[in-house]
């Protein structure tokens, strides 16, 4: 077998299931099969006990000789994968860090769309599930009922978490166990579905009052976690080492730039348009533009994705039949703004999917679409993920399943929306005008996620900002944030305070799209000069994906591998 193809592989196989058993979510959302009827413990002696067994995990694996440069890759994965949980475990940041993005409330909600859902057989799995939800949100809450100020995140976040768990609250389980009661073709009430979806309900409406009233008045009300705390989260995300100074002022340079592209674009658009947003104004309210309903959404983007895959496979990608399927679906209510991707089950009888969340809207606007699902879908998350999954034999399992490192992976993304503008694949203004507010929002990203947590001043030459006039050199605040990605990045305004929202819960996880892309970039530019008129797009493609999620630093390093 594969995974047995050495000691080392072999030790990563166990591994897997080893962590799968301690974490029910990660069982599956990664396909590995036993433990749906579960979930987590989150409790802090868990959270101890999974410190002391990742530390047995390291000093194990480390006895382990690589037997050639695939287990050489394999090890450091494991080792610094980790090495990185570990710490975070270790400083407490696990417990302190957690928003509307990333949280029990939302995991063990979003757990429950990807269960098989059509046999009396699954219904009591989930039924099961559904009874464990009060008990695993009751572990959280103990773990944090001593927290003291320090070892919580800002209020902002405890009552952001508070509104989720609340929305929840007003039928979400009960909602989604009518939809499994239909689509499975039982009762309801005999199958012990609304009973338990009732629960389930009951235990987010009261998790949420609890977090108002008894955790968000002791939490602490700034919004940044400061240099020596950013800093930690931000080589998680990147495995990188970065200039964290350097990185700022980048940033702000490529969201000059473009800027000033979609300037442009918009003046020759419409040239009456005083502005960005008037120019993003006048685009959604073109009939021509609009998709009315989300079932009318949903089946556009399928066939945008279907029509992608045809496109590049052969072509620029050989993209095996087993993920050549993308689905599309709606996120759960109560979801972050942003769409989002969970890729393909270890063993493909679950098909990667796209999410998106309406935030209630009916009628949306569709040059805003086309960049995303490249990001998400093909060739994006899915072409990725999928490519991963199906390299057992340079990627480990735990590897492929657990080696997620999101400066490689989201920065792929976002190399992924700039490779399809370079092969012609926005097939109008509009469109190419969707792509350059996406940039700007990745670019405005790496400006107000360093700059907030940072605590440092805005650019000299930032300028007005809304009505908050004038705000060049004024220290940044969530307000001022969330201006900039109205005014540059075109967001509506929901979207742009869920967006700060994210950033300021999850430090240094914003930079990883920007960066990454960068290194992309970088890697590719100096793998062509290196190689001259040997180097192949395709190929180079193929062997980066194939080598899978590591840190940039890393990636960097093996990609001088490639030969032609």
């Amino acid at each position: 077998m594969t995974a047995l193809r050495s000691p080392l592989f072999a030790f990563a196989d166990r591994l897997v299931d080893e962590l799968a058993a301690r974490d029910p979510l990660f069982a599956t959302m990664a396909g590995v099969p036993g433990y749906d009827d579960r979930l987590p413990d989150f409790s802090l002696e868990h959270q101890r006990d999974d410190e002391r067994l990742l530390e047995e995990f390291v000093t194990a694996v480390d006895t382990i000789e690589p037997l050639d440069d695939v287990d050489r890759i394999a090890k450091a994965v494991i080792v610094e994968r980790l090495s990185s949980d570990r710490a975070l475990l270790a400083s407490g940041e696990v417990r302190r860090t957690f928003s509307v993005i990333s949280s029990p409330v939302s995991e063990i909600r979003q757990v429950f769309e990807l269960m098989d859902a059509q046999t009396p057989e699954d219904v009591a799995v989930i039924v099961t599930r559904l009874n464990a939800v009060a008990a695993s949100l009751a572990s959280w809450r103990r773990s944090l009922e001593t927290a003291t100020r320090d070892e919580l995140p800002s209020s902002r976040h405890v009552r952001g978490v508070a509104d989720q768990a609340a929305t929840y609250a007003q039928g979400s389980y009960e909602n989604f166990a009518a939809l499994v009661a239909s689509t499975a073709g039982v009762d309801g009430d005999d199958s012990g579905l609304v009973a338990a979806a009732r629960t389930a309900d009951q235990a987010c409406g009261d998790l949420a009052t609890w977090l108002r009233t008894e955790v968000a008045p002791r939490s602490r009300p700034e919004d940044g976690c400061g240099r020596e705390r950013y800093a930690p989260w931000a080589q998680y995300f990147t495995g990188a080492d970065l200039d964290l100074d350097e990185l700022y002022r980048w940033g702000w340079e490529e969201s000059r730039r473009i800027h000033d592209r979609m300037v442009s674009l918009a003046t020759a658009m419409y040239p009456g348009a005083l502005s960005l947003r008037e120019a993003a104004a006048m685009l959604d309210r073109d009939r021509d533009q609009l998709v009315d309903g989300t079932d009318a959404l949903l089946a556009r983007l399928r066939s945008f994705v279907d029509a992608a895959v045809e496109r590049l496979d052969g072509v620029h990608f050989d993209i095996d039949p087993r993920i050549r399927f993308c689905d599309v679906r709606l996120a759960p209510e109560g979801s972050a703004s942003a769409p989002f991707y969970i890729p393909v089950s270890e063993d493909f009888s679950r098909p990667g999917t796209t999410w998106y969340p309406t935030m209630g809207a009916t009628t949306f606007a569709w040059w805003r679409f086309p960049a995303t699902w490249y990001h998400e879908a093909v060739p994006g998350h899915h072409l990725q993920a999928g490519i991963a999954m199906l390299a057992a034999d340079r990627q480990s399992r735990f590897h492929r399943l657990r080696g997620w490192t999101s400066g490689y992976g989201e920065g792929w993304a976002l190399y992924a929306e700039r490779l399809m503008e370079e092969l012609g694949g926005y097939r109008s203004a509009a469109e190419e005008f969707g792509y350059l507010a996406g940039q700007a929002l990745r670019a405005n990203r790496v400006v107000v996620d360093v700059g907030l947590h940072l605590g440092l001043d805005a650019p000299a030459d930032l300028g007005d900002l809304g009505d908050l006039g004038d705000c060049s050199s004024k220290r940044w605040t969530a307000e001022m944030a969330v201006a900039l990605l109205e005014e540059w990045a075109i967001e509506e305004r929901a979207s742009a305070a869920s967006e700060v929202d994210r950033y300021l819960g999850l430090p240094g996880q914003a930079i990883s799209y920007k960066v990454g892309e960068r290194r992309w970039l970088e890697i590719r530019e100096e793998t062509q000069a290196r190689l001259g008129a040997s180097f192949d797009l395709k190929t180079f493609h193929q062997y980066a994906l194939e080598l899978g999620p590591v840190g940039l630093d890393l990636f960097a390093a093996e990609m001088r591998s490639l030969t032609a």
